[in-house]
């Protein structure tokens, strides 16, 4: 069974930089379109950044220009580089396939902004 580990949270201040890291335990990252997606207490979890086989992206609203999706799939990774890091920023972030999530769910890495 594929595993996804999300590697790279902490907590950072408003306006610094993460850069989040999902690895698979196969190579799955160049067969399907994957996203990063997040959670946060009492919400819903929510699509925030995707990319498609050919490097195509798209992203939520909240996150346009200030978070950068890309994928290694010589090391099955997908990454999530956020910058300007906003206090609704904070969440527990899960990557998965999209748009339906056929692995597993990961433990997620926890993103913690201060004001």
């Amino acid at each position: 069974q594929v595993r996804l580990v999300e590697s790279g949270g902490g907590l950072v201040q408003a306006g610094g930089s993460l850069r989040l890291s999902c690895v698979a335990s196969e190579s799955i990252t160049n067969l399907y379109t994957m996203g990063w997606y997040r959670q946060a207490p009492g919400n819903q979890r929510e699509m925030v950044a995707v990319i498609n086989g050919v490097g195509g992206t798209n992203y939520e609203e909240s996150v346009k220009g200030r978070f950068t999706i890309s994928r290694d799939n010589a090391v099955h990774t997908v990454y999530l580089q956020m910058n300007s890091l906003k206090s609704e920023d904070t969440a527990v972030y899960f990557c998965n396939t999209y748009p339906a999530h056929i692995l597993p769910w990961g433990q997620g890495t926890q993103v913690s902004v201060s004001s």
